[in-house]
């Protein structure tokens, strides 16, 4: 279950490397990577097919992550979470935030009795300095109860 607890423990660990990060600026990945770098978050990208996104650089697959990364944030399509969360737990990651729409069965049975801390059906940018339309989910699912406590 995802609790405000997890979420906090997760976006305390930083640097926090995006998986799926499009390079394509039209794309929900390239945007998300650009507004959480934009608001401070110390994020890395992942894309096996760029060398560099938005001045960082960027690495082909979690197991190439500098070893300081102990925490991911996944936006890959679903079928390719399980594999990403396979690689996150030989890497020893310890911390897994899967994007809403990239979440699998399968997935989730990798994470199950892993220990890694994950949150699964949430929006990253509704809980990391959120403002315009997602400060307003946020105030919205609160209202209805609908908010991780």
């Amino acid at each position: 279950m995802t609790t405000l607890k997890r979420i906090n423990e997760f976006l305390d660990s930083q640097p926090i490397a995006l998986v799926g990060v499009s390079r394509n600026p039209k794309k929900f990945g390239y945007a998300a990577f650009k507004e959480l770098k934009e608001k401070g978050m110390k994020i890395i990208p992942v894309n096996p097919e760029a060398d560099e996104i938005m001045g960082e650089k960027s690495y082909p697959n979690v197991k190439m992550l500098p070893s300081e990364v102990q925490s991911i944030i996944v936006f890959t399509k679903k079928d390719k979470t399980a594999s990403v969360i396979r690689d996150a737990k030989q890497k020893g990651i310890k911390q897994v935030w899967i994007q809403q729409m990239a979440d699998s069965k399968e997935a989730l049975a990798e994470l199950k009795d892993s220990g890694i801390n994950y949150i699964t059906g949430e929006c990253i940018l509704m809980h990391y300095k959120p403002h315009s339309i997602h400060k307003f989910h946020g105030t919205f699912k609160k209202f209805f109860g609908r908010f991780p406590k």
